[in-house]
């Protein structure tokens, strides 16, 4: 009975172990998003994060009465990276993302996590 009991657990612990990393770090979408950044800033009661706003490029109607929403909210984890766009705000740029099935209150809180820029036009 006690062998069955500890396969039973051990087969539950690993469930919930795969669970998590499926939700929490495996990388669902990666791409790129195009507009102006509008804010980072760096906040949080317990978990200080960098979060982040750009507003798109373009609008795009899904039918008569319904426009899409042109803003993104993003995490970011690396503070250097951080930094380069608070100072870069508001300008154009391109931004590379990962997306996840879940946040994480030390990684942020959104669920899509920009590590990295494309490129910032100069004007």
């Amino acid at each position: 009975m006690k062998r069955v009991l500890g396969i039973f657990v051990a087969v539950v612990v690993l469930g919930l172990v795969l669970f998590f990393i499926g939700r929490y770090y495996f990388v669902f979408g990666s791409g790129m998003k195009a507009g102006t950044l509008n804010y980072v800033v760096y906040k949080g009661y317990v978990f200080k994060t960098y979060e982040g706003e750009m507003i798109l490029t373009g609008l795009q109607s899904k039918g008569p009465a319904s426009m899409s929403s042109n803003e993104f909210l993003f995490s970011i984890t690396n503070k250097d990276l951080a930094m380069k766009l608070m100072v870069n705000a508001g300008k154009e740029m391109v931004l590379h993302y990962n997306e996840y099935n879940g946040a994480l209150p030390w990684r942020g809180y959104s669920k899509f996590v920009v590590d990295s820029i494309v490129s910032i036009a100069i004007k």
